[in-house]
């Protein structure tokens, strides 16, 4: 199953490294990524495989969300198919 991970926040370095540190910890591959800074503010977008994900994924989602408070960010994940239903016109 992918999933959809979304992060924004106020640029520093190291996000894009920790974000993945913390996905891979939990056995989650990193299958497409884009990023951007517009006006000192961090956006990234990853697709991701969550089938080998060693935690349910309602749990990944309490412990990156987690991790994004932690570092002043905001990170969501979702199931793909929820994220294209949301942001289908």
């Amino acid at each position: 199953m992918k999933a959809i991970v979304t992060v924004v926040g106020k640029d520093r370095v190291g996000i894009i490294a920790s974000v993945c540190t913390a996905l891979a910890n939990y056995n989650v591959n990193v299958l497409d990524i884009s990023q951007t800074v517009m006006q000192g503010y961090f956006t990234m977008m990853m697709v991701t495989e969550v089938s080998m994900c060693n935690l349910p994924l309602g749990e990944l989602v309490t412990k990156m969300e987690e991790i994004g408070k932690e570092m002043g960010l905001s990170i969501r994940v979702q199931r793909e198919d929820i994220f294209e239903a949301m942001h289908r016109i």
